[in-house]
């Protein structure tokens, strides 16, 4: 089947949950994807910063393989080998000292949601509930995550939401210490907001927002699932701002594709996770799992971190380039290969453009485009995309 007829026949059984582009994907390898009528297409979406390792990364591919031909699913009632070993190089690598499996990012802080009140409440009465969270935040799809969330557009038509969930402006430190009160138990953030347009704080920030909880006895919970495993040039985004969580989410990038998420705790917090208490059917499985130690493993043998710093620079430096020839960019910034690029015009059509011309990016915001290329990107596949981009902004 052609692309045409793929499109069609989703259209007639697919739920119209997202707005899909002309693209039917049948094959990806490194920074590319060949679609049904055999176009490629330069990836700088990376499946929304889930394909850091590119598209079938070889030892992502053999992970899968190899496990898939031997245990596909059990039961979390047993003990998983594969889940075992990725918990231990998480933990090993990070301020935590056990893991929580699940499947998508939003389950991961339902979890940590979960844990936070669980927590409080144990160590300090039934009246500790309440966790704030920034506007423009996005923190997933579920009716915890929604009201978790900050932004308007993702809650609308949902009421009533969940109760507890205060939304204070992002990297306004005033703010978020006067939202504070008694029945407040944690501070859940996202070190740099990825939906909210690729918006990083200042440095301050961060450690205000580490006084507050610790002047308070509040848990900080940080939002991983986007920016975590390498993104930034650092294995998590937050080792940039020289301040620890006490809970972290993770997920999107963790498994190569393969769909998993994780939360990660101090001891003395996930003790309140007793038997019982939480759970998931897949989570963790034997396959995802196999995935995800491949994963972390390749990032943390084979220079990505580095590398991903040193494609960041190059990238940055292409697109400030851009910013002082069209003046309707008003602003380029991030961190690694987690960029944003702010327009002063909607950067919809863009995304159009670039699909036409073999070039895959992704606007947050209406006006921000949104660059998370695979980690492996390299100066010939951005030098490529700069190509086209500056082209399309010329036609603009």
């Amino acid at each position: 089947m052609n692309s045409a007829q793929w499109i069609a026949k989703g259209d007639k059984y697919i739920m119209r949950t997202y707005g899909r582009y002309p693209l039917v994907p049948v094959k990806g390898e490194g920074c590319y994807l060949w679609d049904a009528d055999g176009k490629r297409y330069l990836d700088f979406l990376a499946g929304v910063a889930v394909n850091n390792l590119g598209h079938c990364h070889p030892r992502v591919v053999a992970a899968l393989q190899k496990q898939a031909a031997e245990l596909i699913h059990c039961s979390n009632y047993y003990h998983i080998p594969t889940q075992i070993e990725l918990a231990e190089i998480l933990c090993n690598h990070s301020f935590a000292d056990r893991a929580f499996f699940c499947n998508s990012g939003a389950e991961a802080n339902e979890a940590a949601i979960k844990l936070a009140r669980k927590y409080s409440r144990e160590k300090y009465g039934q009246d500790r509930y309440e966790i704030i969270t920034a506007l423009a935040s996005f923190h997933g799809r579920t009716m915890a995550t929604v009201s978790a969330t900050g932004q308007e557009k993702v809650q609308k038509f949902f009421d009533p939401l969940l109760h507890g969930f205060l939304h204070v402006p992002f990297n306004d430190a005033d703010a978020l210490e006067k939202a504070v009160t008694p029945n407040t138990c944690a501070i859940m953030l996202e070190p740099i907001q990825g939906e909210g347009g690729v918006v990083v704080p200042d440095a301050e920030y961060f450690r205000q927002v580490r006084r507050i909880c610790d002047e308070n006895n509040l848990l900080l919970i940080f939002d991983e699932v986007q920016v975590g495993i390498g993104r930034t040039g650092k294995l998590f985004a937050h080792e940039h701002f020289g301040v620890t969580p006490d809970i972290m989410t993770l997920a999107k990038a963790l498994a190569g594709g393969a769909p998993i998420g994780t939360m990660l705790a101090r001891e003395d917090l996930a003790a309140s996770f007793g038997p019982g208490t939480h759970g998931s059917t897949f989570g963790g499985n034997p396959l995802v799992t196999a995935a995800g130690v491949a994963v972390m493993r390749t990032i943390l043998e084979e220079g990505i971190l580095n590398h991903t710093e040193e494609m960041g620079e190059y990238l940055m430096g292409e697109l400030e380039g851009l910013k002082k020839k069209f003046t309707i960019i008003t602003d380029v910034r991030g961190i690694g290969l987690m960029i944003g690029m702010e327009l002063s015009v909607p950067a919809g059509d863009i995304v159009k453009k670039g699909l036409e011309r073999g070039v895959l990016l992704n606007v947050a915001q209406d006006r921000v485009l949104r660059f998370v290329p695979p980690l492996i990107v390299g100066k010939k596949e951005v030098d490529e995309m700069i190509s086209v981009l500056d082209g399309i902004l010329a036609e603009i």
